[in-house]
Order: structure tokens, then sequence, then C-alpha cells
């Protein structure tokens, strides 16, 4: 019998074991080697893994929990030479790379593998985060009700909870840089335009990123 986690996960599927970033060679993340740039399976994309932009409505309720899972990461975070006119605390994200960069002095940033938006769900832009959350709620707004009227009206933060760990909201969208409790997806174009990490890359990045640091997203 499918737990309700795996259950919303399937519908849903919105955006490792601890580790320290580990030193990588230098490398260009908006140079001509741009990683993975394919979409994957299609059915994949628009199916298993489609989770909702909309998510944190107002100032419900935050779920509590001890911890975040700990979760195998398909794509290890490591330092690596960064070359951008970014100043130290920006989050650059490489929507064509799947790839975040939090960038550090001295020409550096950590890099985290991410899940982006599908396609016709992708957006570039420059905005600020303007809150945090730890263990988000997740409220399905009406679009996606009248879609799928057997969703729960509201699902408190914790581990079933698609919204994962952390959370941080972008300016004034509707879009979240948020944990995920569907690690595989990390590295897929999958999301509804939200930026998805692991749960333990989510919890690292959100004890660096300030509330009002810039986040630039990048096609």
């Amino acid at each position: 019998m499918k737990t309700l986690a795996t259950a919303l996960v399937g519908i849903l599927g919105v955006c490792a074991l601890s580790t320290s970033p580990v030193l990588a060679n230098p490398y260009d993340p908006f140079g001509s080697n741009a990683g993975d740039e394919t979409y994957g399976d299609p059915a994949y994309a628009y199916g298993r893994a489609t989770d909702d932009p909309y998510g944190y409505q107002g100032t419900v309720g935050q779920g509590v929990q001890a911890a975040p899972q700990a979760q195998v990461a398909p794509i290890p975070r490591e330092i690596v030479a960064f070359n951008g006119n970014y100043k130290p605390g920006t989050v650059v994200v490489s929507t064509a790379e799947r790839r975040l960069y939090f960038v550090m002095p001295n020409g550096e940033a950590i890099r985290y593998g991410v899940g982006v938006g599908r396609p016709g769900f992708t957006w570039s832009g420059v905005k600020t985060v303007t809150a945090k959350k730890e263990w988000p709620s997740w409220t399905p707004p009406a679009a996606m009700i009248a879609r799928r009227p057997d969703l729960p009206r509201y699902m408190a933060g914790g581990v079933e909870n698609p919204l994962g760990a952390r959370a941080m909201y972008i300016g004034n969208t509707e879009y979240r840089i948020h944990g995920s409790n569907e690690p595989d997806t990390i590295g897929q174009a999958v999301s509804s335009g939200c930026i998805r990490m692991t749960n333990d890359d989510v919890t690292d990045l959100y004890e660096r990123v300030k509330v009002g640091a810039k986040v630039v997203v990048l096609n």
C-alpha cells in the first residue's frame, strides 16, 4: 500500500548523507561545457514529477521536524572556481546546467545539483530572497484543486511534505528554492518553475543564504 508521501510525490513531485563541499577542478559554469542539457523522458517530466509553483500561501502554520531525511545526493555539491561578476552571497541558478551556485569570496562558489522547470515552465530574472521557512507547509492552489480534487487542502511541514526540509521564497513570485522528498529528480527538468534540491543540500544552502540575498536565474 502506498503511503501518503508516495502518493503525493507521484502526483506532485515538487522541487545525501550530510557531507561538506569538496574542492573540484577549476570550472567555468557558463562556458562551453555547460553539462547535461537534455530533458529526459517526457512522460517522467510531465507525469510522475510535476510540482506546482504556488505552494506556500500566506502564513499558515509550519510543521515540526527534528532533522532532514538522509538522502543519497545524485549530484554531490562541491567548491568550484567561479567566473562571474557577482558579489559573495549571491545565488546563481543555471537552468541549462541544472546547477545552483552560491557565490563565495576569492572567485569560488559552492555548486549544487538542482531540479528545474520542465519545458514551458522555465523562467529567468533577478530577484531577492524574501523569506525562509524550515519544514514549510503546503496549500495547493485553487487551480490545482480543480484539476485534482482528491488532493489535501493543506499539508503540514514534515518528511512527507513535497516541499522538503527548507524553502527560500523568491521575490514576489510563486517560486521557491526548496527541498524534496524525491532526490532522484535532481538534475532533471521536472518542476513548474521552482528550484528543487535534496533536503541535505537545501539545508546547507539555507544556513548560508540571507534574506535579501540576490537570486539570479539564467536560462
